[in-house]
């Protein structure tokens, strides 16, 4: 790697320093997963997804809201107290906290009970902090450094938090023809990216056992989705590479919801018209952002029988693309909608 493509991916992330910027930055993603359930909804209410996409999709979001508000707790001490942590995000085209910062709060959430077991309580640490200033007339930093990080490991010990890593899972939907329908769903926290993405696959199955029971095809189907999830890779890959590798697995529809970038003129770097209506806004605290939603989708058109072997054949999908301008064979998609969440100010700036 070159040293200006370092330099670059470097400027690209940056760490918060000030108590006052940090708690600002997660009191701004807290403000904004409150409206994300109520986009769900939305989306449901004009069918682009059903109930059950809609609560599985939800879970996401309040798995998401959980690790931000975990991580606004590690990082409440930040440039008040001696120790190092600060928070890393990439304020470039992402907004989101860079993909290591997940990736050490799953190490941390392995180890929460033996962190927990060895600290003071809460309730034992706010005893102390009165007696320290009542008593010495002294600024209790190092203990509320430390009521900070047991807050922290608390609520990793809670659990319901979205990592970098969250594995498939198979929601049963129907029996079709003699044929069981799921909807698998997935997520990752990209690492090209820095941004949530959630994964949602129609599918068919035709095997003998159910295929969250069967020990044969569900961990093999688990692994080979999330080693295929990666935003670099168009669905129609995806897709496809399922649909070969699993003769009684078919794939009927499978899409992409990339939750993000976020913008703030406060906190990072954007370029175009998303730029302009951000500093035109000049919009209050709380008000200064506006999120980006992409929606990915790959529909199967119909189905084709390939021969296999002297004797047999098996069920191929033959997927559609969006007809329009060879667009569809670019992204490998049959269509791709964005979507744009802004507060009041914003929205009237653009308007």
């Amino acid at each position: 790697m070159t040293n200006e493509v370092k330099a670059q991916l470097t400027n690209d992330h940056t760490e918060l320093y000030d108590t006052l910027v940090a708690r600002r930055y997660f009191a701004k993603f807290d403000r904004i997963s409150g409206h994300l359930a109520r986009v769900a909804g939305e989306l449901e209410s004009e069918g682009t997804l059903t109930r059950t996409e809609a609560r599985v999709l939800g879970r996401y979001l309040t798995s998401l809201a959980t690790t931000f508000r975990a991580l606004s707790c590690k990082y409440l001490m930040t440039g008040r107290s001696d120790s190092p942590l600060r928070l890393t995000f990439d304020r470039h085209e992402s907004g989101f906290p860079v993909v290591q910062e997940l990736m050490m709060m799953a190490v941390d959430a392995a180890q929460a009970d033996k962190h927990l077991s060895g600290s003071a309580s809460v309730e034992e640490l706010k005893e102390r902090m009165i007696r320290r200033i009542v008593g010495d007339l002294a600024l209790p930093t190092d203990l509320q450094f430390a009521l900070s990080q047991r807050m922290y490991y608390e609520a990793l010990a809670q659990g319901g938090l979205f990592l970098a890593r969250n594995d498939p899972d198979a929601q049963w939907i129907a029996d079709k023809k003699g044929r069981r329908q799921y909807l698998v769903h997935w997520a990752v926290y990209d690492t090209q990216l820095n941004l949530p993405v959630v994964y949602l696959l129609d599918l068919e199955d035709s095997g003998k056992r159910p295929l969250p029971n069967d020990d044969s095809r569900w961990p093999r189907a688990q692994h080979h989705l999330m080693a295929q999830s990666m935003a670099g890779l168009k669905l129609l890959t995806i897709a496809q590479g399922f649909d070969t590798d699993f003769d009684t697995l078919h794939p009927k529809r499978l899409r992409r919801l990339h939750l993000g970038p976020m913008y703030s003129h406060s906190f990072t770097l954007q370029s175009g018209p998303i730029s302009d209506v951000l500093a035109n806004a000049m919009a209050p605290e709380g008000q200064d952002w506006a999120l980006v939603w992409t929606v990915e989708d790959l529909n199967s058109d119909r189905v084709e029988q390939i021969k296999d072997g002297w004797f047999s054949t098996v069920e191929r999908q033959i997927f559609a693309l969006d007809p329009f301008a060879g667009i569809g064979a670019d992204t490998g998609t049959t269509r791709m909608e964005r979507m744009v969440v802004l507060p009041e100010r914003p929205y009237q700036a653009l308007a």
